[in-house]
Order: structure tokens, then sequence, then C-alpha cells
């Protein structure tokens, strides 16, 4: 199963974040690791990008440790529930424990 299959499977359940996320807004670093989401929806690589073209600065978001990869492999983007709203962000197996 592929990391992709297993979040789209977990859809309606909770996962942790292992890492902080970093954030394009200008804020950072959020210095909040561990924090429980929960998963909305996910997206392939492919699908992301169509998808990041159209979504604002304030909305992405990344795990510290993705920010540090290439996307495009075994990277997938979750819409999660974070801090009572919903975002996109870019998340890959090593950063997230599923609950």
């Amino acid at each position: 199963m592929t990391f992709f299959s297993k979040i789209q499977s977990h859809k309606g359940g909770l996962i942790r974040l292992k890492t902080e996320l970093y954030w394009y807004d200008g804020r950072g670093d959020d210095n909040t690791p561990g924090r429980i989401c929960l998963i909305l929806d996910a997206a392939t690589a492919a699908r992301s990008i169509v998808e990041a073209a159209s979504a604002t600065a304030a909305t992405a978001a990344v795990t510290t440790a993705a920010a540090a990869r290439d996307y495009a492999r075994g990277a997938a983007r979750a819409y999660l529930l974070i801090d009572g709203g919903p975002r996109w962000i870019w998340i890959v197996d090593e950063d997230v424990e599923l609950l």
C-alpha cells in the first residue's frame, strides 16, 4: 500500500504530525510538533500541482522534513483540520502517524 493510499483510506480519521509545520505566509516554523489533526482529504503530487497554483500563500504549509524533500517522490498533500480551519499541507510518511 502506498503512502497516498494509506492517507486516502484514513479520511475522517486522526493523524499526528511528528514535526512542526512551516508556513509560507511569513510565519515560518510554528514550533508545535506532535499536532493532532483530522484528515479531510488527500491528493497525489500530480493533482496537487494544479491545486497549488490556485492556493494562496496563507493556506500553504509543509511539514519541516517534507520541505527538504522532492514533493514528487513519496509526498502527498493532505487536507487537514488545523487549529479550527481546513488547510492543505505537504506530508511524507516519516512525518506522520495515523491514529
